[in-house]
């Protein structure tokens, strides 16, 4: 006997992905913002050499960059799919839901950047700048759980959306 709910949610992830297309895509969004979070995050260094640096202090920070990254690889793809080859309407959650995962976890890393901010914006640059910098962490677990979402939620609408053989 076949487990539907299995079946539901493990279907439309493969339908997506037996594309390679998608797969390099995915890859490649991934990686991207991987170098984005890790050079803003004053991990990876550009001048004079590239230089990979990860102090103690930024571990917890490092692993939250690279599971967001991760899930942004995952679900942007997924999202594509459904934009190009399903005739739903766009729906909030197609596309808010990776958008919404994504600045979230890019606006915590701009904790980096609070110097800049402080002298643009004055006291409400200094002010953005400390809360992004105190609430880093949880806004990037914010982040993360927004991405799983995003990813239930397209991953949902694939599979109600197929029509599935039925058993005889």
């Amino acid at each position: 006997m076949i487990n539907l709910t299995r079946v539901k949610f493990v279907y439309p992830t493969r339908l997506v992905f037996s594309n390679k297309r998608y797969v390099v895509l995915g890859i490649l969004v991934a990686a991207s913002f991987w170098v984005v979070l890790n050079i803003l995050d004053q991990i990876i260094f550009l001048s004079p050499i590239v230089t990979f640096y990860l102090p103690s202090y930024s571990i917890t920070g490092f692993v939250i960059s690279n599971i967001t990254s991760g899930l942004v690889g995952f679900v942007v793809p997924m999202n594509i799919h459904v934009l190009r080859q399903t005739r739903l309407k766009l729906g909030t959650s197609v596309v808010s839901g990776s958008v919404g995962g994504v600045i979230p976890s890019v606006c915590a890393s701009c904790s980096s950047i609070g110097l800049f901010l402080a002298s643009t914006f004055g006291t409400a640059g200094a002010t953005a700048s400390a809360f992004l910098t105190n609430y880093d962490t949880p806004l990037r677990l914010v982040a993360i759980g927004v991405l799983v979402y995003a990813y239930y939620s397209v991953n949902r609408k694939l599979a109600f959306s197929c029509v599935l053989p039925s058993e005889k």
